[in-house]
């Protein structure tokens, strides 16, 4: 057997050595405040977890072990992703859009689970299970970036064919979610392609077209009669919570009352009666911001908001500092998506937006939702490490 010549080794050697160079510069370039904010959400949330379930949960602290392994399942994903080169992701992006997609299929075929009136799951065993969905917001923000990244000849707009396999990749992506149905996640994979569209450069009238057409589709789904009852009730909750406050509108009046109870300081860790007593259901998923407001108060709630809004000042700014076209919609997408469900989430905890079964970022219980997010933001990392402009430039 041959040996190598020794050039050859010479070379693998320096390409090694170069790998890990460029990787530990990489560690060097790595958004620090974005990184900082992220980590301080994810405490804040495993806090507010313990506290909504150590009254219930198996062991008293079943559930919040179980989210700090997703959390250390979601940095591991975090690093990995933070680690590539973002610019991959562009060849990739139809793999990993039909491979969330086909996730959808199954969902609706007997393989699916039902949890909370959504068939959105699949069931793992040992009482760990998967939501295809929330993956499916990070295949919708690659495959839409994919598509716009290479403008007509003579334009900074998308070529009206990719356009149109825009909006055909998002409407089956948003029909299938709507299946389960998941009205929450539909709202947000609607709001993904509105972002890409005008990120994009799309002409107005594409816009103002799909526009009319999501509010002439929302009428005729309200009436039609096309929403589950419990959707029904939670738009009917929203409008006047004060109709029904044991049965329709209790979610609502409930989580206004332990937000407003906790007053300026709020009651403490663990301190706080409607979070012991249960009164707010899901409150270590989808309301976990009455757990701030009740226990840490009107400043803790704040400091929740003021993070999240530091998580979302990055992401525009690597979006604006990035290079590449590809680059720059994926962070504005993204920064799109979490924006839109942070206030959501926060908007139907004090009562401005309807209740909706989407999770609070960083924050929240949850598994799938958790690595989704995680990966987010390890994009947005990657981006910022490969992708940026060096500027002396403040923000």
């Amino acid at each position: 057997m041959s040996r190598p010549a020794a050039g050859a080794v010479d070379r693998t050697a320096l390409a090694k050595r170069r790998t890990l160079a460029d990787r530990a510069e990489a560690v060097w370039r790595i958004d620090g405040v974005l990184l900082v904010a992220v980590a301080a959400l994810t405490v804040i949330g495993t806090l507010l977890v313990w506290s909504s379930t150590r009254t219930w949960a198996p062991g008293a602290t079943g559930l919040v072990k179980k989210h700090v392994l997703n959390l250390a399942i979601g940095w591991a994903l975090f690093a990995l992703v933070a680690m590539m080169d973002h610019r991959l992701l562009r060849a990739y992006a139809p793999l990993i859009y039909l491979v969330t997609l086909l996730g959808l299929v199954v969902v609706i075929t007997p393989l699916g689970s039902t949890i909370n009136g959504s068939h959105s799951w699949i069931m793992l065993g040992g009482g760990f299970a998967v939501q295809p969905s929330e993956f499916a917001k990070l295949g919708l923000v690659l495959i839409l970036a994919m598509l716009f990244a290479r403008p007509a000849e003579g334009t900074d707009r998308p070529r009206p064919l990719d356009v149109v396999f825009a909006l055909l990749a998002a409407v089956l992506m948003m029909g299938l979610v709507m299946l389960q149905p998941d009205l929450g996640t539909t709202l947000v994979l609607g709001v993904i392609l509105m972002g890409a569209l005008v990120l994009g450069g799309v002409r107005k009238r594409w816009i103002a077209g799909l526009v009319l057409l999501a509010a002439a589709g929302a009428a005729a789904v309200w009436f039609l009669d096309l929403l589950e009852p419990y959707q029904i009730a939670r738009f009917t909750a929203f409008l006047d919570p004060s109709t029904d406050p044991r049965g329709v509108g209790y979610n609502s009046t409930q989580s206004m009352i332990a937000i407003g109870s906790g007053e300026l300081f709020g009651k403490g860790l663990f301190e706080g009666g409607q979070t012991t007593g249960r009164f707010v259901p899901e409150q270590h998923t989808d309301f976990i911001f009455t757990v701030a407001g009740e226990e840490f108060g009107f400043l803790g709630s704040v400091t929740v908001v003021a993070l999240i809004g530091a998580v979302l000042l990055r992401g525009v700014r690597i979006a604006r500092d990035c290079e590449d076209r590809f680059g720059t919609l994926v962070a504005g997408t993204i920064v799109c998506w979490l924006a839109f469900q942070s206030f959501i989430n926060i908007g139907m905890t004090v009562g401005i937006m309807p209740i909706t079964g989407l999770p609070l970022p960083f924050v929240s219980y949850g598994g799938t939702a958790t690595f989704a997010n995680m990966a987010a933001v390890g994009i947005l990392q990657a981006i910022h490490i490969r992708g940026h402009r060096r500027s002396e430039r403040a923000f």
